[in-house]
Protein backbone atom coordinates (compact mmCIF):
# COMPACT_ATOMS: atom_id res chain seq x y z
CA UNK A 1 0.00 0.00 0.00
CA UNK A 2 1.02 3.84 -0.23
CA UNK A 3 1.36 5.16 2.54
CA UNK A 4 1.07 8.46 1.19
CA UNK A 5 -1.92 7.86 -0.01
CA UNK A 6 -3.60 6.15 2.22
CA UNK A 7 -6.95 7.28 4.45
CA UNK A 8 -4.94 7.36 7.87
CA UNK A 9 -1.89 9.02 6.51
CA UNK A 10 -4.09 11.61 4.78
CA UNK A 11 -6.22 12.24 7.96
CA UNK A 12 -9.59 10.89 6.59
CA UNK A 13 -9.20 7.41 8.45
CA UNK A 14 -12.27 8.33 10.63
CA UNK A 15 -15.85 7.32 9.98
CA UNK A 16 -18.75 9.57 11.92
CA UNK A 17 -20.24 5.91 12.38
CA UNK A 18 -17.66 4.98 14.93
CA UNK A 19 -17.00 8.67 15.96
CA UNK A 20 -20.51 10.42 15.91
CA UNK A 21 -18.92 13.62 17.40
CA UNK A 22 -17.19 13.85 14.65
CA UNK A 23 -19.78 13.79 12.12
CA UNK A 24 -19.94 14.47 8.72
CA UNK A 25 -16.23 13.53 9.09
CA UNK A 26 -12.69 14.34 7.36
CA UNK A 27 -13.55 15.05 3.83
CA UNK A 28 -10.25 15.14 1.22
CA UNK A 29 -8.78 18.48 0.41
CA UNK A 30 -9.07 17.76 -3.50
CA UNK A 31 -10.60 15.25 -5.74
CA UNK A 32 -9.65 11.26 -6.10
CA UNK A 33 -10.02 7.70 -6.24
CA UNK A 34 -11.10 6.11 -3.12
CA UNK A 35 -9.51 2.97 -3.72
CA UNK A 36 -9.92 0.48 -0.58
CA UNK A 37 -8.02 2.51 2.54
CA UNK A 38 -6.69 4.91 -0.26
CA UNK A 39 -7.04 7.91 -2.29
CA UNK A 40 -5.91 8.28 -5.55
CA UNK A 41 -5.49 10.50 -8.15
CA UNK A 42 -8.08 10.57 -10.80
CA UNK A 43 -7.70 10.60 -14.48
CA UNK A 44 -10.68 12.12 -15.62
CA UNK A 45 -13.87 14.25 -13.62
CA UNK A 46 -16.80 13.06 -15.31
CA UNK A 47 -18.01 9.08 -15.55
CA UNK A 48 -20.74 8.74 -18.21
CA UNK A 49 -21.35 5.09 -17.11
CA UNK A 50 -22.11 6.18 -13.28
CA UNK A 51 -24.65 8.29 -11.62
CA UNK A 52 -23.75 11.33 -10.24
CA UNK A 53 -24.81 12.00 -6.57
CA UNK A 54 -24.05 14.87 -4.40
CA UNK A 55 -22.63 14.51 -1.18
CA UNK A 56 -23.38 17.25 1.43
CA UNK A 57 -23.22 15.36 4.66
CA UNK A 58 -20.57 12.08 5.81
CA UNK A 59 -20.81 10.79 2.28
CA UNK A 60 -18.16 12.71 1.68
CA UNK A 61 -16.26 11.58 4.29
CA UNK A 62 -14.24 8.53 2.54
CA UNK A 63 -14.41 6.59 5.60
CA UNK A 64 -17.70 6.72 5.98
CA UNK A 65 -18.44 5.83 2.57
CA UNK A 66 -15.95 2.90 2.75
CA UNK A 67 -17.62 1.88 5.58
CA UNK A 68 -20.73 1.66 4.13
CA UNK A 69 -19.51 -0.09 0.80
CA UNK A 70 -17.88 -2.70 2.91
CA UNK A 71 -21.26 -3.69 4.80
CA UNK A 72 -22.07 -5.04 1.68
CA UNK A 73 -19.01 -6.68 0.39
CA UNK A 74 -18.81 -3.57 -2.36
CA UNK A 75 -14.74 -3.03 -2.93
CA UNK A 76 -14.66 -1.46 -6.45
CA UNK A 77 -13.12 2.20 -6.55
CA UNK A 78 -15.62 5.90 -6.16
CA UNK A 79 -14.67 8.52 -7.97
CA UNK A 80 -14.89 11.53 -5.71
CA UNK A 81 -14.41 14.85 -7.57
CA UNK A 82 -14.87 18.29 -6.06
CA UNK A 83 -17.36 20.63 -7.64
CA UNK A 84 -18.85 24.22 -7.75
CA UNK A 85 -22.27 24.61 -6.63
CA UNK A 86 -24.59 26.98 -6.53
CA UNK A 87 -28.21 26.60 -5.85
CA UNK A 88 -27.53 24.50 -2.67
CA UNK A 89 -26.46 24.82 0.92
CA UNK A 90 -25.90 22.22 3.85
CA UNK A 91 -28.69 22.51 6.60
CA UNK A 92 -29.76 19.73 9.34
CA UNK A 93 -31.59 16.91 8.35
CA UNK A 94 -34.99 16.96 10.97
CA UNK A 95 -34.27 13.63 12.45
CA UNK A 96 -32.19 12.18 15.04
CA UNK A 97 -30.03 9.49 13.32
CA UNK A 98 -29.50 5.93 15.44
CA UNK A 99 -26.09 6.26 14.53
CA UNK A 100 -25.61 8.90 17.61
CA UNK A 101 -25.95 11.85 15.46
CA UNK A 102 -28.00 14.57 13.84
CA UNK A 103 -27.30 14.73 10.14
CA UNK A 104 -26.82 17.16 7.42
CA UNK A 105 -29.53 17.28 4.35
CA UNK A 106 -29.46 20.04 1.22
CA UNK A 107 -31.44 22.98 1.24
CA UNK A 108 -32.54 25.36 -1.80
CA UNK A 109 -30.35 28.77 -1.67
CA UNK A 110 -30.36 30.26 -5.30
CA UNK A 111 -27.38 32.40 -5.99
CA UNK A 112 -25.38 30.46 -3.24
CA UNK A 113 -22.19 29.15 -3.75
CA UNK A 114 -20.03 26.22 -2.06
CA UNK A 115 -17.73 23.76 -2.50
CA UNK A 116 -19.17 20.09 -2.30
CA UNK A 117 -18.18 16.74 -3.01
CA UNK A 118 -19.77 14.80 -6.28
CA UNK A 119 -19.86 10.68 -5.94
CA UNK A 120 -19.85 8.94 -9.49
CA UNK A 121 -21.50 5.34 -8.20
CA UNK A 122 -21.69 2.39 -10.48
CA UNK A 123 -25.35 0.31 -10.15
CA UNK A 124 -24.25 -1.85 -6.90
CA UNK A 125 -22.45 1.58 -5.35
CA UNK A 126 -25.49 3.89 -5.29
CA UNK A 127 -28.17 0.77 -4.13
CA UNK A 128 -25.47 0.55 -1.40
CA UNK A 129 -25.74 4.38 -0.58
CA UNK A 130 -29.91 4.41 -1.08
CA UNK A 131 -30.08 1.72 0.99
CA UNK A 132 -28.34 3.93 3.39
CA UNK A 133 -30.53 6.84 3.42
CA UNK A 134 -33.42 4.85 3.32
CA UNK A 135 -34.04 6.28 -0.41
CA UNK A 136 -36.45 3.07 -1.10
CA UNK A 137 -38.14 2.29 1.71
CA UNK A 138 -41.09 4.26 1.94
CA UNK A 139 -41.04 6.14 5.19
CA UNK A 140 -37.32 6.40 5.32
CA UNK A 141 -35.55 9.68 6.28
CA UNK A 142 -33.89 10.66 2.94
CA UNK A 143 -35.00 10.40 -0.67
CA UNK A 144 -32.92 10.97 -3.70
CA UNK A 145 -34.15 13.29 -5.72
CA UNK A 146 -32.61 14.87 -9.31
CA UNK A 147 -31.83 18.31 -8.98
CA UNK A 148 -31.64 19.88 -12.95
CA UNK A 149 -29.24 22.81 -14.30
CA UNK A 150 -29.74 25.08 -13.99
CA UNK A 151 -31.53 25.56 -10.84
CA UNK A 152 -28.49 23.63 -9.11
CA UNK A 153 -25.37 24.18 -11.05
CA UNK A 154 -22.38 21.48 -10.53
CA UNK A 155 -19.39 22.96 -12.44
CA UNK A 156 -15.89 20.93 -12.46
CA UNK A 157 -12.89 22.32 -12.17
CA UNK A 158 -12.55 21.54 -15.79
CA UNK A 159 -14.85 23.92 -16.49
CA UNK A 160 -17.68 21.31 -16.97
CA UNK A 161 -21.06 22.11 -16.32
CA UNK A 162 -23.09 18.88 -15.24
CA UNK A 163 -26.86 18.92 -16.41
CA UNK A 164 -27.87 17.94 -13.06
CA UNK A 165 -26.81 15.69 -10.47
CA UNK A 166 -28.86 13.72 -7.36
CA UNK A 167 -28.96 14.29 -3.59
CA UNK A 168 -30.70 12.95 -0.69
CA UNK A 169 -33.14 14.98 0.54
CA UNK A 170 -34.77 14.67 3.94
CA UNK A 171 -38.07 14.11 4.00
CA UNK A 172 -39.00 15.49 7.27
CA UNK A 173 -37.55 18.66 6.12
CA UNK A 174 -35.07 21.02 7.61
CA UNK A 175 -34.63 22.63 11.16
CA UNK A 176 -34.98 26.35 10.59
CA UNK A 177 -32.88 28.95 12.66
CA UNK A 178 -35.30 30.76 14.69
CA UNK A 179 -37.42 32.13 11.35
CA UNK A 180 -38.59 30.46 8.40
CA UNK A 181 -34.89 30.00 6.61
CA UNK A 182 -33.18 26.27 7.18
CA UNK A 183 -30.02 27.33 9.64
CA UNK A 184 -26.87 25.43 8.39
CA UNK A 185 -25.31 22.69 9.70
CA UNK A 186 -21.78 24.30 11.73
CA UNK A 187 -20.49 20.43 12.83
CA UNK A 188 -21.95 17.58 15.26
CA UNK A 189 -20.52 19.28 18.41
CA UNK A 190 -21.97 22.53 17.50
CA UNK A 191 -24.93 21.94 16.47
CA UNK A 192 -26.13 19.47 19.18
CA UNK A 193 -24.64 22.18 21.84
CA UNK A 194 -27.02 24.91 20.16
CA UNK A 195 -29.84 22.06 20.05
CA UNK A 196 -29.36 21.21 23.74
CA UNK A 197 -29.47 24.69 25.73
CA UNK A 198 -32.42 25.73 23.41
CA UNK A 199 -34.67 22.52 24.13
CA UNK A 200 -35.94 21.17 27.54
CA UNK A 201 -37.20 17.98 25.99
CA UNK A 202 -33.91 17.16 23.98
CA UNK A 203 -32.19 17.41 27.20
CA UNK A 204 -34.72 15.28 28.99
CA UNK A 205 -34.40 12.54 25.67
CA UNK A 206 -30.61 12.87 25.25
CA UNK A 207 -28.92 14.83 28.26
CA UNK A 208 -27.32 18.17 28.60
CA UNK A 209 -24.09 17.37 26.83
CA UNK A 210 -23.19 16.50 23.08
CA UNK A 211 -21.48 13.29 24.60
CA UNK A 212 -24.37 11.97 26.23
CA UNK A 213 -26.71 13.03 23.18
CA UNK A 214 -24.45 10.48 21.09
CA UNK A 215 -24.49 7.59 23.53
CA UNK A 216 -28.20 7.54 24.36
CA UNK A 217 -29.04 8.22 20.57
CA UNK A 218 -26.76 5.61 19.02
CA UNK A 219 -28.48 2.37 18.72
CA UNK A 220 -31.65 3.39 20.46
CA UNK A 221 -34.43 3.52 17.19
CA UNK A 222 -36.95 4.47 19.58
CA UNK A 223 -35.64 6.87 21.04
CA UNK A 224 -34.41 8.81 17.97
CA UNK A 225 -38.06 8.63 16.87
CA UNK A 226 -38.65 10.44 19.53
CA UNK A 227 -36.47 13.40 19.22
CA UNK A 228 -37.65 13.29 15.57
CA UNK A 229 -41.05 14.00 16.34
CA UNK A 230 -40.08 16.06 19.09
CA UNK A 231 -38.43 18.86 16.25
CA UNK A 232 -41.97 19.00 14.67
CA UNK A 233 -43.70 19.25 17.56
CA UNK A 234 -41.24 22.38 19.31
CA UNK A 235 -42.02 23.65 15.21
CA UNK A 236 -38.25 23.79 14.89
CA UNK A 237 -39.01 22.33 11.21
CA UNK A 238 -39.26 24.12 7.64
CA UNK A 239 -39.19 22.85 3.81
CA UNK A 240 -35.84 22.68 2.30
CA UNK A 241 -37.49 24.36 -0.93
CA UNK A 242 -36.08 20.81 -2.79
CA UNK A 243 -39.69 19.04 -1.98
CA UNK A 244 -41.02 19.54 -5.25
CA UNK A 245 -37.67 17.59 -7.05
CA UNK A 246 -37.79 14.66 -5.24
CA UNK A 247 -39.63 12.17 -7.83
CA UNK A 248 -38.06 14.20 -10.74
CA UNK A 249 -35.53 11.67 -13.03
CA UNK A 250 -33.01 13.03 -15.72
CA UNK A 251 -33.42 13.20 -19.31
Amino acid sequence: MDDDRSLRTLGLADAPRDHPLLYPGAWPSDSGLLDGDRLLPLDRLVHDDRTPVLAVGSNACPAQLRHKMDEFGIASPVPMVKARVTGLDVGVSAHVSFMGYVSASPFRAPGHVRELFLTWLDAEQLAVIDASEGAPVPHGHFSRAWLPAPDVRVELADGTVLPGAFAYVNRHGVLHDGTSTPRTHPGQRALLTELLLASAGLRDLFGVTPEEFCARARGRPARCRQGTRLFAEEKLVTASGLEGYRRAQPV
